[in-house]
């Protein structure tokens, strides 16, 4: 007596299905868990700005007694104008830049009327030099010469030769027009 083991075609390709479904998802979640692949593909990861950035030199500017329109020419449009406490305008910075610490700021301007009575920082902003650093993602060299040539490079630079100009005879025949315009 002889047993065949007969099993159809269609369960064999649905546990082959399942089975790569089951890969395929073990796959994604081990993509989700870590910041690269095989420690050598990273995702891309969409760099996130809102708001205005305010720093130190421009909170410097806002003098209480200014006007909204003085103000927003300082630091922009806010961000948030609730039409609830029409006298209070707040601006909200956040960045999420890969490679950098996330920075989330609140500055609060509050207003009586159309002047302005207080600018709450919320604490030391940074100047425009700690800001750029603090996003500054290369480390780059920023001591780095200075585009222009001081007084005594510029007297080091050989002369250039004179160019004389080169006078040509017109080639072909010469014509005489009458003038466009009648004489008078």
């Amino acid at each position: 007596m002889r047993f065949h083991l007969f099993v159809p075609v269609q369960r064999v390709a649905s546990l082959g299905l399942l089975l790569a479904g089951a890969i395929g998802l073990a796959g994604c979640q081990s993509l989700q868990s870590s910041d690269s692949f095989l420690g050598v593909i990273t995702p891309y990861r969409v760099e996130v700005v809102q708001g205005n950035v305010i720093t130190k030199e421009q909170a410097t500017f806002v003098k209480t007694g200014m006007s909204r329109s003085q103000v927003r020419d300082i630091l922009g449009s806010p961000l948030l104008a609730d039409p609830f406490h029409a006298d209070r305008w707040d601006y909200v910075f956040t960045i999420k830049r890969q490679g950098a610490e996330p920075q989330l700021r609140r500055v609060k301007a509050t207003f009586v009327g159309e002047g302005l009575t207080s600018l709450d920082t919320g604490g030391d902003l940074p100047s425009e030099q700690e800001f750029v650093a603090s996003i500054d993602t290369f480390k780059t060299d920023r001591n780095a010469p200075p585009l222009e040539l001081s007084p005594e490079e510029v007297k080091a630079l050989p002369v250039p030769p004179a160019v004389e100009p080169v006078v040509t005879e017109p080639i072909g025949p010469t014509r005489d027009y009458p003038p466009l315009e009648p004489r008078q």
